[in-house]
């Protein structure tokens, strides 16, 4: 099996919420209980100040910003993750010069119920399966592979 990749356009991202995004899921290889954009906010802008019914987090990727929740507002930057239950407003702040890039996930208990129906007796579920049947085994081939690696880079 070769990994599967979604492509990012960047020249072709769309303007919600006073960001810039690509909607990363719902993906035709992998139906999951969640959805993702990917997002920029542009430098020296703010996000709209939204709430919704969906839990959501964002992992920041690169940047800084101040992200506010409920009209307080905190230093986020690139390796920080932030949560927000439903109904939370919230909202990002941009002064910085560059661009702030985040992910954005967002999920519902009425998507995992669809997940979950639609998985159930699934290919992905067998494998899931076999998976953790062979997880030792799984184990003791990654580690001897990357000892061979570097055992050769040492030659």
């Amino acid at each position: 099996m070769v990994v599967h990749i979604s492509r990012l356009d960047r020249d072709n991202l769309v303007h919600e919420y006073s960001v810039d995004t690509q909607r990363l899921m719902p993906w035709a290889v992998l139906n999951a209980p969640f959805e993702v954009s990917y997002a920029v906010c542009r430098a020296n802008t703010v996000s709209k100040l939204h709430t919704h019914h969906e839990q959501e987090i964002f992992v920041a990727v690169s940047g800084e910003v101040e992200v506010e929740c409920g009209g307080e507002r905190q230093p986020f930057r690139a390796g920080d993750v932030c949560y927000f239950t439903p109904g939370q407003l919230h909202r990002v702040h941009n002064h910085n010069d560059e661009d702030f890039v985040f992910t954005s996930i967002w999920w519902d208990p009425e998507m995992s119920h669809r997940f979950l129906a639609a998985h159930a007796g699934s290919e992905t579920e067998k494998l899931a399966a076999e998976a953790r049947e062979k997880e030792a085994e799984n184990a003791a081939t990654a580690a001897a592979i990357e000892n061979s690696e570097r055992e050769g880079a040492t030659a």
